[in-house]
């Protein structure tokens, strides 16, 4: 039977808002981010038979395909196709199970899943603009309201509850690992620089190590007055960009390419769609029963720290270890760029197996209109640690 493997993961530092990246088209973000996979993995574009791109925000410069204008841009050959989906924030994460699954099928041998998000060029809801996408059916079922995340998120903090001390105590923990993952040299090989006009762009500039419990307990909570979600427990608006290669096992080994991880168990789940970020709760169940592995197999867990409450309540539920659970930090201190968080997420948390010798790694994550996608992968060739 064929399988899917990762030969190959690469990602661009995530820029905050207005920030390094700002400057960026983001087609020639992700063109870089294309020469770079094909350049460490000597890929050949031309044998690949798809590229699949995920991008939430398809509005002015994020429109008319841009999976295929960002092929065109790295100076991939014409012949290489490119195809951008929307699964809102997995919608990189969906691009890896698209990609595996053709891969798996037969109608792909080599293709390149991934993402991109310029949140400071295309702004969250500019697809939408003054138009709903709720039509009268919807509203007659759930409401004429467009559903708010941030209010999901409250009602997420009281429905587990979790007060505003300890999703603002998540926020710190999740900066403090961030940096000492960069000041470590942890993020370093997954990374591509992005020359800017202002020189090579080569971290993630989100984190933010000084940050205190005072002074998170300062910021305001938007969404309700006596609220728990702030700017400082939610994950950033960011620009970004990551890439996968991915293949079989037989033409890896013809092709020398030697395979990092192989594609486990993708599973997507729906849950409620107007709290809409319990999602991860029964993708994992959902992941667990169709993987036959159990959760003391594995030893990494990527939650998308959309907001902090989000993690916890996943974690109230699946009592994982703390060291466990995001290790490298995650959205709240290095950003989410919404169409390449999937993709981004999965080259940190392989990047980690590898690093560490962890034969299965999970990750999951919440998404718009109560959905979200679970992946498992497993180390090849190596990975007897289990829990690592």
């Amino acid at each position: 039977m064929r399988d899917a493997v990762v030969v190959a993961a690469v990602r661009s530092p995530v820029g905050k808002r207005n920030g390094s990246l700002s400057t960026v088209h983001p087609a020639d973000l992700s063109a870089h981010v294309l020469q770079e996979l094909a350049r460490r993995s000597d890929l050949d574009p031309s044998v690949v038979d798809d590229v699949v791109w995920g991008c939430v925000s398809q509005a002015g410069e994020q429109t008319f395909d841009i999976a295929r204008t960002a092929v065109l841009s790295a100076g991939w050959p014409e012949s290489v196709p490119g195809t951008t989906i929307d699964r809102q924030c997995g919608s990189s994460q969906q691009a890896i199970h698209f990609a595996a699954a053709g891969i798996v099928s037969g109608q792909y041998d080599v293709a390149v899943a991934g993402g991109v998000e310029s949140m400071s060029r295309v702004p969250m809801g500019s697809a939408a603009g003054t138009q709903s996408p709720l039509g009268e059916l919807y509203a007659k079922r759930y409401s004429p309201e467009f559903p708010s995340q941030g209010l999901g998120a409250e009602t997420i903090a009281r429905r587990w509850s979790l007060s505003r001390t300890q999703l603002d105590d998540y926020a710190l923990q999740s900066h403090a690992r961030a940096d000492n993952a960069s000041r470590g040299g942890a993020f370093s090989g997954q990374m591509v620089p992005i020359e800017t006009a202002a020189g090579a762009f080569v971290v993630d500039e989100g984190i933010r190590p000084g940050s205190t419990l005072e002074i998170l307990g300062t910021l305001k909570t938007p969404f309700l007055p006596d609220g728990r979600i702030s700017a400082g427990n939610s994950s950033q608006i960011s620009d970004g960009s990551a890439a996968l290669l991915l293949t079989t096992s037989e033409y890896a080994a013809s092709h020398g390419w030697t395979p990092l991880v192989r594609v486990h168990t993708a599973v997507v789940a729906g849950s409620e769609p107007n709290v809409m970020l319990t999602g991860p709760i029964p993708a994992t169940e959902k992941l667990l029963a169709k993987s036959g592995i159990s959760l003391s197999d594995i030893g990494a867990f990527e939650v998308n720290e959309a907001f902090a409450s989000v993690v916890l309540a996943w974690q109230s539920e699946f009592k994982v270890a703390d060291e466990l659970l995001n290790p490298l930090g995650g959205a709240i201190a290095l950003g989410h760029p919404l169409g390449g968080s999937g993709a981004r997420i999965a080259t940190t948390l392989i990047s980690h197996m590898v690093d560490n010798d962890i034969r299965y790694g999970m990750q999951t994550m919440c998404e718009g209109g109560g959905q979200a996608n679970a992946t498992l992968f497993e180390l090849v060739g190596a990975g007897t640690r289990g829990r690592g």
